[in-house]
């Protein structure tokens, strides 16, 4: 397994190199609140991380320690009712579940299953522990999952953070390889999900 997160290293070496300009990955300085996501929503770094410049949704950005491969924190901001927590990747065949206005606190993980599913073409994923929480003074879910890539046998682990404000869904998740990353990065994580701020909250 170590040697699948070693090639896994490498390859993100790779795709970072050959980023275009446009989509440059920018520093996160520590202890300074920035809005994330094209958002209102605000955090606050306890270290440096690395904002990438590719995005897995239109309101949505990722930032990473060693390189998403990695680990990964993605923040979704504001989620209309009607839209898709991820890109489409085969909306004919294989549509991704859509949010609604509705949703209360303990749909949200099975919508991120479900996306997941869809998003990473695996039948791997479970969700492990779900339970109440707040994000950004709102009430809302954590959440916790674990899941395989396809044509992959490194197992992932994720927490996340989620809740609706005003029909509108917003989420943070945090997940990285079982082994050795995810501990590694799963405070400042938590750090960061703790100093959320959701507009009018």
């Amino acid at each position: 397994m170590k040697r699948h997160i070693l090639i896994a290293a490498a390859a993100a070496t790779l795709v970072a190199g050959a980023t275009p300009a446009a989509a440059a990955n920018r520093l996160i300085v520590p202890n300074v609140a920035v809005a994330v996501a094209k958002s209102p929503m605000m955090v606050q770094a306890d270290r440096e991380w690395n904002r990438l410049g590719a995005r897995p949704g239109p309101l949505a950005e990722t930032w990473t320690l060693d390189g998403d491969v990695l680990n990964r924190l993605d923040f979704y901001g504001g989620l209309l009712a009607g839209t898709t927590l991820f890109r489409e990747v085969d909306r004919r065949n294989r549509p991704l579940p859509k949010l609604r206005a509705d949703m209360l606190p303990t749909d949200i993980p099975t919508l991120f299953e479900q996306s997941y599913r869809i998003a990473q073409n695996t039948s791997l994923f479970t969700i492990d522990s779900v339970a109440p929480a707040t994000l950004g003074g709102a009430n809302g879910v954590r959440f916790t999952y674990s899941f395989v890539r396809q044509d992959e046998d490194v197992t992932r682990k994720g927490e996340a953070v989620a809740a609706m404000v005003g029909g509108k869904l917003w989420l943070i998740s945090f997940e990285a390889p079982a082994l050795h990353y995810f501990d590694a990065g799963i405070a400042s994580a938590r750090t960061i999900i703790a100093s959320a701020k959701l507009p009018g909250k």
